[in-house]
């Protein structure tokens, strides 16, 4: 017992506070099977399971929690004492968001950055799931949300608006149905249920049953294109998809949400070289890019 190695005890807990062997994985620069197997010679050198294995992750089983409770402070102490010893690269900036803003907004907009600054790295991660600033490598992250994140300062870049969006292979299925009446449609269960919240904006009853539940913006949207169903869908995220003609809007009737997209960061990050220009860089295109977006007619937009 005495003999057990730090570093699998280390993987032990990047594993239970991230409950992803993927991502534990990319940050220990680790192949999954090769993480993985670390994880089981810990739980055999034990004799004790630490982890339920699921299709959505790992989770902590009771002596999993016991342990993470009993090591992760120390090596949380570790990490704070050698912070100080490490290098600050202001010629690299790695930046979180979600694949949706990354790939419809973000990363279209990155050529003229790059090209504008060339001693700047960018290290692109995409992730669901929220970083944690404090145990993770990550300068500055784009979020969705109500723009409130205790400990972290965030600059909001712009708002959402939701729609029913469809294929038109979907359409022409449906015939001479109206796009108004959206209940009598394939309709794609949303995360946070907005259907709910769009119905009682604009009449009508949502439906008895969703063709479909998903839990991510990400794998509904994947399902709209492949015509499964009409979504609720975020304009932002799904411009570029509607201008190439992929998704039509239905009824061209819009709901505005609470919710926006972010710049968000840790105090540690405000004097970083690297973040001072890409902050202004993508203030100044989120200003731009609120300019260009098409003016709702005054009766069709809603918040909720």
């Amino acid at each position: 017992m005495s003999q057990i190695p730090l570093g699998l005890l280390q993987q032990f807990v990047r594993v239970a506070r991230l409950g992803n062997l993927s991502r534990a994985a990319a940050q220990a620069h680790l192949t999954v099977s090769a993480l993985s197997h670390q994880v089981r010679q810990l739980e055999d050198r034990l004799g004790r399971r630490l982890f339920e294995r699921g299709p959505r992750g790992v989770t902590l089983t009771t002596e999993g929690c016991s342990l993470l409770e009993a090591v992760g402070g120390h090596f949380d102490g570790i990490d704070h004492a050698l912070a100080r010893y490490r290098e600050r690269r202001h010629d690299s900036l790695t930046l979180s968001a979600s694949s949706g803003i990354m790939s419809s907004w973000l990363v279209p907009r990155l050529p003229d950055f790059v090209a504008a600054h060339p001693e700047l790295e960018l290290n692109l991660q995409s992730s669901s799931t929220l970083v944690d600033f404090e145990r993770e490598p990550v300068d500055v992250a784009l979020r969705y949300g109500r723009g409130q994140w205790d400990g972290l300062r965030s600059e909001r870049l712009f708002g959402e608006w939701l729609a029913p969006v469809a294929t038109l292979e979907l359409v022409a299925r449906m015939g001479a149905a109206d796009p108004q009446e959206l209940a009598a449609w394939p309709l794609l269960g949303d995360p946070g249920n907005r259907w709910n919240d769009w119905f009682a904006h604009f009449g009508g009853e949502p439906p008895k049953r969703y063709v479909a539940h998903f839990d991510s913006t990400d794998a509904l949207r994947h399902a709209a294109l492949e015509g499964l169903g009409v979504a609720l869908g975020r304009m932002v995220t799904s411009r570029s998809l509607i201008d190439a003609g992929r998704l039509v809007v239905l009824g061209e009737r819009y709901m505005s949400v609470r919710e926006a997209y972010w710049l968000v960061y840790p105090p540690r990050s405000q004097e970083h070289r690297g973040l001072q220009v890409f902050r202004d860089w993508l203030l100044a295109e989120a200003d731009a890019y609120c300019t260009q977006m098409p003016r709702l007619r005054e009766g069709e937009a809603a918040s909720a």
